[in-house]
């Protein structure tokens, strides 16, 4: 039979106002199966990404709460940042060499000068504060809704403590208008971590418009649209 644990650092994550997947066990490699496995308990809902939600403005501030909650849980001793969390958490200077080819392979079809700009401040700041948890994949795709609500967030592959701004992404890539206020408006974070969210935003949505990478997500086709507010959302703060 397969060797497998409960995984203790998900235990540790508890006092959340929406539910998240429970571990039940995690497999190791055995068998001629070369990865880890786990199981987790079922949580019903669609994602985000796949059915239409009646109220944005409901579910940012939903989740603007979410991401609060699990900012102020006890980080001591959770994983830092790596390979394991593609470096969310940890600082933007890793993906800097692959935005600037981006950036490059696109001036034709975007705003380079802005798009450096937003790079540039990005990088210009640090997160100052004790490392906090943070989720790594704040998408659509990760967030379950039921009726239109939100009812659970799911996918804590990439889960770290470091720097929130990687759960930030999600402000430009679902929220706009009325939504997007709200949910900048919930969350009780400097302008600096907002700066560096863009930054995530923008390297995330740059590798996709240059061919870098190609997710079949929701997200990869509204990557124009994504640059462009993401540089609009920064002139308005300068």
């Amino acid at each position: 039979m397969p060797r497998f644990d409960v995984p203790s650092t998900f235990c540790r994550i508890s006092g959340l106002p929406l539910p998240i997947p429970a571990p039940l066990a995690m497999g190791k490699p055995e068998y001629g199966y070369p990865w880890k496995w786990s199981i987790y308990r079922w949580l019903d809902g669609e994602t985000a990404a796949s059915t239409k939600i009646g109220d944005l403005v409901e579910l940012a501030i939903d989740l603007a709460g979410f991401l609060t909650a699990l900012q102020r849980i006890d980080a001591t001793g959770g994983p830092s940042p790596g390979l394991h969390s593609f470096f969310r958490g940890g600082s933007l200077s890793v993906y800097d060499n692959e935005t600037r080819r981006s950036i490059t392979s696109l001036k034709d079809k975007i705003d380079a000068v802005s798009a450096t700009e937003v790079w540039e401040v990005a990088l210009s700041t640090s997160w100052k504060r004790p490392p906090v948890w943070i989720h790594g994949d704040i998408s659509a795709g990760n967030l379950l809704v039921q009726k239109g609500k939100l009812c659970a967030v799911i996918d804590f592959g990439q889960l770290a403590i470091g720097d929130p701004a990687c759960d930030l992404a999600i402000n430009w890539t679902l929220f706009h208008g009325k939504s997007r206020e709200a949910f900048q408006k919930m969350l009780p974070l400097d302008q600096g971590t907002w700066a560096r969210a863009r930054g995530w935003t923008l390297w995330k949505t740059l590798v996709v418009a240059a061919g870098l990478t190609n997710p079949n997500n929701s997200e990869s086709k509204q990557c124009w649209r994504i640059i462009e507010d993401v540089i609009a959302d920064h002139q308005k703060s300068i």
